[in-house]
């Protein structure tokens, strides 16, 4: 008998001594055990653009303010396989989660002691299920509830291979959570920190407004959703509710100056250019000011994806016309706030 088939008899033994070994073992049940059915499925290597050097990726995670508003935050995680499983983890109350950004001011939205059970992706329809163990539903109130439900959705839909987000917890669907959120189907993202009755608008748009965290002197943007009169959203109505300020009732405000007031705009080749003026004389000297407004603008539009930069008129002229030399970032900011 030559090597060959000396080498090919080996091997069909010993891949029957793996069989019955395994069969033996339950090896087979374990490999494909129902605790393992919501594993990731797939991974979409999904963005490295925005995977630094060190292995991090800068990744948004959800969060709440003192007044309860869901609040995005940029922090980098380790890059690893499932890093949209990875992210929620990263969101789970503890006691280290809790100091490393007690900066900030914010508060964790997933309770203490949850556990990622299982998450699968599907790639044709965007649809990712997740698992969750039943210390889920350990928070205390109605609008708790609320935040853990849509701050899940908005961190997952992040990625762009997911559309929609299914709770399961301990492996099974829930249709109702405990006050009352109906969750049987697939949740989209829409309508973070909604304000106001829709029921006699006719379109929604999303503006930011900034926060602050005057303990810490941490100042951060959150987005909100406001009803508008306009039939379809569009960047006038968008700039429109910007100046006019946030709702008193959320304790926020805005990078836009008192006395500032909104002309008009004009979209061409990608670039917002926004027609301002300032009632209560000339315009601000100081780069700071306008860099915030920029910002604070950019925020608002990036929901339209035919804007990729925001430039300022004042009274109808550019800010270098009017001699004032400072040097804006007017490109469409990648993540509302860093940390």
């Amino acid at each position: 008998m030559n090597n060959k088939k000396i080498a090919l008899v080996f091997l069909i033994i010993l891949i029957s001594i793996t069989v019955v070994s395994c069969k033996g073992k339950g090896g087979f049940k374990k490999l494909f055990s129902k605790k393992e059915d919501l594993e990731i499925i797939r991974t979409d290597d999904l963005e490295f653009e925005i995977t630094e050097g060190d292995g991090m990726r800068r990744t948004t995670l959800y969060f709440k303010n003192k007044q309860g508003l869901l609040v995005p935050l940029m922090k980098k995680i380790p890059w690893e396989e499932g890093i949209a499983k990875s992210a929620l983890k990263n969101m789970i109350d503890s006691p280290e989660l809790r100091e490393s950004i007690a900066s900030t001011g914010l508060i964790p939205i997933i309770p203490a002691g949850t556990e990622i059970r299982g998450m699968t992706i599907n790639e044709e329809t965007g649809l990712c299920k997740v698992d969750f163990s039943k210390e889920v539903l350990n928070y205390e109130t109605e609008k708790d509830e609320e935040n853990l439900i849509k701050g899940v959705v908005y961190t997952l839909t992040e990625f762009p291979s997911i559309n929609e987000v299914q709770f399961l917890v301990e492996g099974e669907p829930i249709h109702v959570m405990k006050y009352g959120a109906d969750i049987s189907n697939p949740i989209k993202r829409e309508n973070i920190n909604l304000v106001m009755d829709v029921n006699d608008q006719r379109s929604k748009i999303v503006v930011y407004y900034k926060g602050i965290n005057f303990e810490e002197d941490y100042e951060y943007f959150v987005p909100v959703t406001i009803p508008t009169l306009a039939p379809v959203p569009n960047v006038y109505t968008a700039l429109e509710v910007l100046f006019d300020g946030p709702p008193i009732e959320l304790g926020l405000s805005s990078c836009i100056p008192q006395g500032t007031s909104f002309h008009g705009v004009d979209v061409k080749d990608g670039i917002a250019y926004i027609d301002i003026s300032f009632d209560y004389g000339d315009p601000p000297n100081d780069p700071q000011v306008f860099n915030n407004m920029v910002k604070n603008i950019g925020l608002t539009l990036s929901q339209f994806d035919e804007v990729e930069k925001v430039e300022l008129l004042i009274d109808g002229k550019g800010i270098e016309e009017l001699g004032l030399e400072f040097n804006i970032d007017t490109t469409i900011p990648a993540f509302a706030n860093e940390y």
